[in-house]
């Protein structure tokens, strides 16, 4: 079994974390949500800062937990795509610094492969394959997973990710940042059958609809239409409005993803992603699923959210096949899930 100290860093969240196997020894989060509150949205800049003030900090605190020393670290990983490159440059420069200074392989890690990897976390004997619905603020997909590496996109949004959306409509509504768990607080005392809304479906050019795709511009633009037309009514009934966004956006979610299982024969769905701690999907996709015979797997709430655990775990499962990346490895803030194998130069023996 081995250990992996993984470091994540691609947004707002400056995270540090060990895992042996699949169990957690250590797991740091050093959140930034007040301090880009101000801003009603994450400001690039202002993350990269902050991530280079934290980032040791949590480093030591990690260890300190875990209660590890370096010759028990078997490697380093780190989120090094996609995200803010400025961001995910602190990681990577520490990541990299570390590799080389207690002589450890280095493995740099998607960061959606993280939120894929974890529901393995708290669930000791998942494997592949399984349909994972990605759920987050800058992704919606559907991804068929046969194996560690192995990933097929099925279906993902055409425009906004379903977590922008939420952020977009929080804002309308006056909510705040971040706007997920707001709608959701907001969502619980509203009638989720007040406002009709649209679920975002993609047409085709020869008729119908894509079947697992995603559109949540124009459900967006539905609320701002209707919140401009309740303002000059009275008062705005923003519980209302937020559980009506909140039940369509999960009923979209849910039906797309039980329909994509049971086309592909995938009797097991995984979610991960920030969205994936909103309780009205959880609710809804394990009803559906359960009339399906199909098992879902959510990560703890702690594990929605960014987080480097989730890294290590990933990081573990490209340590155990050998899977080390370059000492020459780039950040980027775009790349592909089915291309994560190109951050890996694929020696058998450590390059560092």
């Amino acid at each position: 079994m081995s250990t992996i100290l993984a470091i994540e860093t691609s947004c707002d969240e400056t995270g540090v974390a060990i895992v042996k196997n699949r169990q957690i020894l250590s797991n740091i989060v050093a959140s930034q949500i007040e301090i880009h509150r101000l801003y009603g949205g994450v400001v690039p800049e202002v993350a990269s800062r902050q991530h280079l003030e934290v980032i040791n900090p949590c480093l030591e605190q990690a260890l300190a937990e875990a209660d590890l020393s370096w010759d028990k670290i078997d490697g380093i990983a780190v989120t090094v795509a996609p995200g803010l490159v400025g961001a995910l440059l602190v990681g990577l420069a520490t990541a990299k610094t570390l590799a080389m200074v207690h002589q450890k392989p280095l493995l740099g890690i998607h960061h959606l492969e993280g939120h894929i990897y974890a529901s393995y976390l708290s669930n000791p004997t998942l494997e592949p394959p399984f349909l994972c619905l990605l759920v987050s603020g800058g992704h919606t997909s559907l991804i068929a997973v046969r194996g560690c590496g192995d990933y097929t996109l099925l279906g993902g949004t055409r425009d906004d990710a379903v977590g922008e959306a939420f952020d977009k409509t929080a804002r309308l509504l006056g909510l705040g940042y971040p706007g997920g768990p707001a709608i959701d607080r907001a969502a619980q005392s509203g009638n989720l059958h007040a406002y009709p809304l649209p679920e975002g479906k993609v047409s085709r050019p020869e008729g119908g609809y894509y079947p697992y795709e995603f559109s949540f511009s124009g459900l967006k633009t539905a609320v701002a239409r209707l919140v401009k037309q309740l303002e000059t009514e009275g008062e705005l009934p923003v519980n209302d409005l937020a559980a009506s966004f909140q039940e369509t956006v999960a009923r979209s979610l849910s039906e797309r993803t039980i329909n994509c299982a049971l086309e592909y024969n995938l009797k097991t769905i995984v979610v991960g992603g920030g969205v994936a701690a909103n309780r009205s999907l959880r609710e809804k996709l394990t009803a559906k699923a359960a009339t399906e015979g199909l098992t879902v797997h959510f990560p703890p709430l702690k594990l929605c959210t960014d987080n480097a655990a989730m890294i290590a775990c990933a990081g573990v499962q490209h340590y155990d096949r050998a899977h080390f990346s370059s000492p020459t490895l780039a950040a980027t803030s775009r790349l592909p899930l089915t291309e994560v194998m190109s951050l890996y130069s694929h020696q058998k023996q450590p390059v560092i």
